[in-house]
């Protein structure tokens, strides 16, 4: 896999085996985002977005997390983090608290609300995830995959520059 490769025509570049493989991860995650997140959308009228950021505080759990960390989280601008924040507490899944150890600050964390959708979403997302993702795979494939994405999620993530 460490070879170099002289790519020199976009046909070459097309038919490489490693950009190939990328690819195919690409469209398949794209694919799978659509088919979930309809699902969620349809179903329990979030968006995976707006899920996942209900998983990332849930998981967090107590007084919450600051806009910066959910940005980081989900890679998003802190602009983008903030209409989607704004949106979140309209539909009264999430609120603003203060943070006990900076007066200044203020953090996000998930309401009684946000804990059922959470919930309810979790159920369809799962069903879901069993019938798109898991099931395409043979049965004794599926530990070591979901462990190589781990790896890959690890590395990305350290590979990402830091918000300030």
């Amino acid at each position: 896999m460490g070879e170099r490769v002289e790519i020199s025509t976009a046909k070459e570049a097309a038919d490489d085996d490693l950009i190939k493989s990328f690819g195919r991860l690409l469209g398949a995650a794209n694919r799978l985002e659509y088919i979930l997140g309809r699902a969620l959308e349809e179903e329990c009228g979030i968006t995976h977005l707006t899920y996942e950021v209900l998983l990332i505080l849930g998981r967090a759990g107590g007084d919450g997390l600051s806009m910066r960390t959910i940005a980081q989280q989900q890679v998003l601008s802190t602009g983008g983090v903030t209409r989607l924040i704004d949106r979140m507490i309209a539909a009264g899944l999430v609120e603003r608290a203060e943070d006990p150890a900076d007066r200044r600050s203020r953090l996000v964390r998930i309401t009684a609300e946000g804990e059922r959708t959470a919930v309810a979403a979790s159920a369809v997302h799962r069903r879901n995830i069993e019938q798109y993702f898991v099931a395409p795979l043979p049965a004794d494939h599926f530990e070591q995959f979901a462990a190589d994405v781990r790896l890959l999620s690890r590395a990305a993530t350290d590979a990402l520059p830091r918000l300030k």
